[in-house]
């Protein structure tokens, strides 16, 4: 059997109190008290009752991870860092999926009722409604990836999506490209809607550059697939900025199965920099985005706020660069 918290108490010779007091954060307990309680307990190979723990404290010490897009593998790296990195400072994630979520109301309650002491929003595509829907409902909140303003509502983590469109545009210009595509995700998505602001007002700067635009449904392999077929049963541009690396993965694919060369005929340039992209039989040029950073920031936040959940809302903008690989062409020697 487990040992329990008498078990404890009796080994070390002192009150069941006293080991509850060793064991709740910020409680009063004399240090040889502590030492006498925790050698025990390794002694007996107990640990404290979590749950039980929250019913003294207050806190449950849970802290919504949330996102709506299961299907692109980036979320894959970003749970697996958001997790560990939760986990490290003592904190325990709980993962909600909001992928057919239309109502802020509903995922507010469902969060309530695993009493979770602050809610991460990781989304890109979620609208701002979501983030402050808990902030409303009295809940801490950071948005990771969501949009940055000067006077934000809520915490936000992120990038400049506008930069990053100037920055796809210079290189594709950069590089000799002259007639330009804009491949992006869904057209309601706050990202997908920056992302070609920048690239439209780089390419405005060039008379002699077109541009051509599309939107995808989701931030999906087989919505890249899908909208570079379309885009080669017309008058395909010479390079595309693809919004998202798994849409710059599907529209590769597309490229080769109609026999082309990603960077010798067609270039394409992505945005996030997750693993896949540097694969070799993938190779994708592609802008990074440091999500590590962003995430070790989205959980200092956290923190805070469960310190002083009053603290004022701040944005965290991270820059990005771009990482060289192989599906744009060389830039023209001067």
């Amino acid at each position: 059997m487990n040992a329990t918290m008498k078990d404890v108490a009796e080994l070390a010779g002192v009150s069941r109190s006293a080991v509850s007091r060793t064991f709740t954060e910020g409680a009063s307990v004399s240090a040889a008290t502590r030492l006498k309680v925790e050698e025990a307990a390794q002694t007996l190979g107990y640990s404290p009752n979590a749950l039980a723990s929250s019913l003294t404290t207050g806190r449950t010490k849970l802290i919504g991870l949330i996102a709506n897009n299961f299907q692109n593998p980036i979320f894959l790296e970003v749970f697996d860092k958001f997790t560990r990195a939760l986990q490290e400072r003592g904190l325990r994630p709980l993962i909600v999926n909001l992928t057919d979520e239309t109502d802020p109301a509903n995922s507010v309650r469902m969060l309530q009722q695993y009493s979770v002491d602050a809610v991460i929003v990781a989304s890109s595509t979620l609208p701002p409604s979501f983030a402050k829907a808990f902030h409303d409902a009295g809940v801490p909140v950071v948005h990771t990836f969501g949009r940055p303003s000067s006077l934000p509502e809520v915490h936000v983590v992120g990038i400049d999506n506008v930069e990053c469109g100037r920055i796809a545009a210079r290189e594709l210009m950069a590089r000799g490209y002259r007639q330009l595509g804009y491949l992006g995700g869904p057209e309601h998505a706050t990202s997908a809607q920056d992302r070609l602001q920048g690239f439209e007002e780089e390419i405005s700067k060039q008379s002699d550059v077109t541009l051509t635009k599309a939107f995808s449904g989701a931030y999906s392999f087989d919505a890249g697939r899908v909208e570079m077929l379309r885009q080669l049963a017309g008058q395909s541009a010479e390079a595309y900025f693809c919004g998202d690396d798994v849409l710059s993965i599907g529209a590769l694919s597309a490229l080769r199965d109609h026999g082309l060369e990603p960077g010798r005929d067609i270039g394409i340039i992505g945005l996030n920099d997750m693993k896949m992209a540097c694969w070799e039989s993938i190779n994708l040029t592609t802008i990074h985005q440091p999500i590590e950073l962003m995430i070790a920031a989205s959980v200092d936040l956290v923190e805070g706020m469960l310190l002083e959940p009053d603290r004022y809302p701040e944005a965290r903008i991270f820059p990005c660069k771009v990482v060289e690989r192989g599906t744009l062409r060389h830039t023209p020697e001067a």
